[in-house]
């Protein structure tokens, strides 16, 4: 079984600018149905899982914005690889509210 990674990614949807948003919304219940361990930013969505499952996330995440109205996707994604495996726990758990 392969280790845990961590990716974020941010789509922009071509669409009009007040659907925005509604658009993006339909990208991040994507994430959310996913089941795997998720954060959303102010820029970008952090998923935690194994590379195979987050990239078949984002693959649906983009094809929700084209339902969802979008001409065109373009996609930004960050990987971090660490071979013993990666949390978004590890990397902000002690920035985080108690």
């Amino acid at each position: 079984m392969s280790k845990k990674i961590t990716m974020a990614f941010q789509v922009i949807p071509k669409v009009e600018e007040s659907r925005i948003y509604e658009v993006v919304d339909e990208a991040i219940k994507v994430v959310e149905d996913s089941g795997l361990v998720y954060e959303v930013g102010p820029m970008e969505t952090t998923i935690e899982g194994e590379p195979d499952q987050i990239w078949a996330v984002i693959k649906q995440a983009m094809e929700a914005c084209v339902q969802a109205g979008a001409s065109r996707v373009m996609t930004n994604v960050k990987i971090d690889y660490v071979p013993q495996g990666s949390t978004i726990q590890e990397k902000i758990g002690k920035y985080r509210r108690k």
